[in-house]
């Protein structure tokens, strides 16, 4: 079906355009006879002629303006085409023209019909021609929005499988992290490794029934972050301490899972456990404006042994943040004094 003609309010502006061409055409054509009839003639043949130039639709998908297209053969193709269609409004015009005489009892119709023939006739091809040029910018706008549609298909295809490697990438790297953490313990106190792997399966699940969605809200972030200290808390005891300083506001924000867990987890594999005395994690959460604000400071070692896995886990929340929130400076990490800020900015959703 014609797009025209399957959508009402379309088919409604198409036909009020063409009682617009039928009142110019009153005008311009009107010899010496009653506007009424002149108006009775023109508008409803203009009416039927605008279903008639709808076939231009048809003829422009048949021979579309690209490049493969020959001038010539459009040439030809819309001269033969707007030939034929003026010729159906003559004819078209001479049996209405019989109608309004029968209906008004005179003659004006086809005096009106007559002397105006030829010029009618070229009206029409041009109004033809008209509607083929409104058809194939019609097309092309079409076009164009199918291959935007496209291309931002296939952006959110690339994102998503991106997502889905960063994922495959963190869970090994949380998995390493986290069974290093429980052999510490084996050895030294396997009570408190049994717990501590029972901690991890609970964490484990909760990160998983979690970790496939887009967006969780913050609140249940922070429960694995305490999931996830639970755990470290046994094997570091008391060295390990934690404060959190949380607006209002951020609790009814959307965020995507894990985002939080890798700086925390950060803090601890990489500041609190390399020190002696341990130190204080602090989590502060703002929300202001359209972004949400997460700072994790923890104390380090400046002198401390860095290994090659250093960073990745940052590396990867940098990349989901880059990825999933669409900002590319949405991580900054920073260490001076023997303390190390991270820092993430994530657009508020709600």
């Amino acid at each position: 079906m014609h797009p025209i003609l399957g959508n009402g309010r379309r088919l409604l502006i198409y036909l009020l355009a063409w009682v617009l061409v039928g009142a110019l055409l009153t005008v311009a054509l009107r010899e010496d006879g009653p506007w009424l009839i002149t108006l009775a003639f023109l508008i409803p043949l203009c009416l039927v002629f605008g279903f008639v130039a709808l076939s231009a639709g048809y003829i422009c998908r048949a021979f579309p303006l690209d490049v493969r297209a020959r001038i010539g053969n459009l040439i030809v193709v819309h001269l033969v085409a707007g030939t034929v269609a003026g010729g159906i409004w003559i004819a078209l015009a001479a049996a209405w023209a019989r109608a309004v005489d029968w209906l008004s009892n005179s003659t004006g119709g086809s005096a009106l019909a007559d002397s105006q023939a030829l010029p009618l006739f070229m009206v029409a091809i041009l109004l033809f021609w008209l509607a083929a040029v409104c058809h194939y910018l019609l097309l092309a706008f079409e076009a164009s929005r199918e291959a935007e549609s496209r291309t931002l298909e296939l952006s959110l295809t690339a994102r998503e499988a991106e997502l889905k490697a960063l994922r495959a990438q963190i869970d090994p790297h949380f998995m390493f992290n986290s069974l290093h953490s429980i052999s510490a313990l084996t050895t030294s106190d396997p009570v408190a490794a049994r717990r501590m792997c029972l901690l991890l399966a609970d964490f484990l699940r909760d990160t998983l029934r979690l970790g496939s969605n887009q967006r969780i809200p913050f609140t249940e972030e922070l429960q694995l972050v305490d999931q996830f200290l639970a755990i470290e808390q046994i094997r570091l005891g008391a060295r390990l301490r934690v404060t959190q300083t949380l607006d209002a506001a951020v609790a009814r924000c959307l965020v995507p899972p894990l985002i939080l867990q890798p700086l925390v987890e950060n803090a601890v594999l990489h500041g609190i456990a390399q020190l002696i005395e341990g130190g204080t994690i602090s989590v502060v959460a703002q929300c202001a404006g359209p972004m949400l604000t997460i700072t994790v400071t923890n104390p380090c070692d400046p002198d401390r042994q860095r290994s090659r896995g250093v960073g990745l886990g940052l590396e990867l929340l940098r990349k989901r943040l880059t990825t999933q929130c669409g900002v590319t400076e949405g991580l900054r990490a920073v260490e001076a004094a023997g303390s190390f800020c991270a820092t993430i900015h994530i657009p508020v959703v709600t």
